[in-house]
């Protein structure tokens, strides 16, 4: 047996506890500096990015050959291509329409949208289930489902419903009552 699987000195026990503090600490400042974007909600590209921080910071925890300076110049630049990503999508439809995906109708006044359902792999069942969860105790109290961006299902309830015009720009047409996703 290789006596390195167990113990091969202190050098990469050092180099890993400064990479632990001083990545943590650098980590966490550069998502202070960031602001709240960075860890809202996630839209797919915000998931990416994290999971992307997520794995580099692992990879140099208990990588001996990659430098503390790399590695926050790597945890900077991933956080600064959010940021040139979400300055994007805020000021183009046709970037937004790429990076996004747009909240879906899936049950509008009495009616199951059974295409949207299946187009997400979901099932009627998800629909009861979310209703349940937000404090209703049958669809005849809500008027609508929405699978938002994040892939959490919104629910509102037939007195919070106003004009619907919340609901006009999920399904990006004029007439929601015929909206099958």
């Amino acid at each position: 047996m290789d006596s390195t699987l167990i113990w091969d000195g202190w050098g990469p026990i050092v180099h890993s506890a400064v990479m632990v503090v001083c990545g943590f600490v650098a980590l966490v400042l550069i998502l202070r500096v960031s602001g709240p974007r960075t860890m809202a909600k996630m839209t797919p590209l915000d998931f990416i990015v994290a999971v992307t921080i997520g794995s580099a910071f692992g990879r140099t925890l208990t990588a001996t050959s990659v430098p503390l300076a790399q590695t926050v110049l790597v945890l900077a630049l991933l956080v600064g291509i959010q940021w040139v990503f979400a300055a994007a999508r805020a000021k183009s439809t046709r970037v937004r329409a790429l990076l996004d995906n747009p909240p879906v109708l899936l049950y509008y006044q009495g009616r199951i949208q059974d295409r949207a359902l299946r187009s997400h792999r979901l099932l009627e069942e998800d629909v009861h289930t979310a209703a349940r969860q937000s404090g209703k105790g049958s669809l005849e109290q809500v008027a609508a489902v929405i699978l938002q961006q994040d892939g959490s299902l919104g629910v509102i309830g037939r007195d919070d419903l106003g004009d619907a015009s919340s609901l006009l720009p999920y399904t990006g047409r004029d007439d929601i009552h015929d909206n099958e996703g």
